[in-house]
């Protein structure tokens, strides 16, 4: 693999300047590890941080009263959920979609990469509704602040090789390609099952309504899956939109090919402080065989299998 030159300075997310004394307690007593650029990464609830991240993530777990692992996804899902809910708004013309003219990151912002790291108690009531927003947190983690609410979650899971090449390429845009990881690959397939089994478990649970979504299906089958996601999202659609192809148009909207190609997605920073391009590459299903040898697809397809033995989750 070759890294892209184009570089940007990181994210304030992966910063530690913005932790509170409660926070730094909490660090104190919590796993550490390096990350690829030689910051440090603590240990909380099942997922890695860092600090500036662990600090939002203590806000909104203080304040939010109402997700997917990275790269599974996200930009794809957060496009058609806007799509969806807001549709009404917008099926008159097309032409002023702010999808067009905004990058989906921005529309449906990250709880923990953007809203509560600037803010301790963001407004959330600025947000058109019905108000979507998006994590990367895993379930045990949000489970608090969802219990007693009427919030849905939808998560996106994809298969991990994609996964991981697809989220290599994405480091290489917006870091320098001579940092790497002090992450053993254990931990992260640990992290992804994790993540994955808990979404799944309580996708077939009635004490939180989640909707488990699986990229490749959607790759197979969007039309039924972006129903599926319509109906899940209580906007499901009419016979009349069906017969006279809303359910095509949306796709088309936020088909990746789409989206990229946009001058919106080419430039300009999104408001995690990520750089718009870097959100988009091939979008695919197995380009990990263009990546991986062999041996370490075994080695990874043994991992999973392990590690989700007798729970009933399994991936192709």
């Amino acid at each position: 693999m070759e890294a892209s030159q184009n570089l940007q300075t990181p994210p304030k997310f992966t910063d530690d300047d913005g932790v509170s004394q409660e926070c730094e307690y909490l660090i104190s007593s919590l796993p550490s590890e390096k990350d690829f650029m030689g910051k440090k990464l603590y240990s909380y609830q099942g997922s890695w941080y860092y600090p500036n991240t662990l600090q939002a993530i203590l806000n909104f777990q203080k304040h939010f009263r109402a997700p997917s692992y990275p790269k599974s996804g996200t930009t794809w899902l957060k496009a058609l959920a806007f799509s969806l809910v807001h549709r009404n708004k917008y099926a008159a013309n097309l032409a002023s979609h702010p999808l067009l003219s905004d990058n989906p990151h921005n529309l449906v912002r990250f709880l923990e990469a953007d809203l509560y790291v600037n803010n301790q108690c963001p407004d959330l009531e600025e947000v058109p509704s019905p108000r979507l927003f998006a994590t990367h947190m895993p379930f045990q983690t949000l489970h608090e602040s969802l219990r007693d609410s009427a919030c849905k979650v939808v998560y996106v899971c994809r298969n991990i090789k994609d996964v991981l090449v697809s989220r290599w390429h994405f480091r290489s845009k917006i870091f320098r390609k001579d940092l790497h990881s002090n992450y053993s690959l254990e931990d992260t397939v640990d992290e992804f099952v994790k993540g994955a089994y808990v979404y799944w478990k309580e996708s077939s649970v009635n004490s939180n309504p989640v909707l488990f979504m699986r990229y490749e299906e959607m790759i197979e089958k969007p039309e039924a899956q972006v129903m599926r996601l319509a109906d899940f999202l209580g906007c499901s659609f009419t016979e009349e939109e069906k017969q006279s192809g809303t359910v095509e148009k949306i796709l088309e909207l936020c088909s990746l090919g789409n989206l990229s190609n946009l001058e919106v997605n080419k430039s300009g920073t999104s408001t995690c402080g990520i750089a718009h391009h870097a959100f988009f590459r091939k979008g695919g299903v197995g380009d990990w065989k263009n990546h991986l040898t062999d041996d370490m697809a075994k080695k990874l397809d043994v991992m999973v299998e392990k590690k989700l033995e007798g729970s009933g989750l399994n991936f192709e």
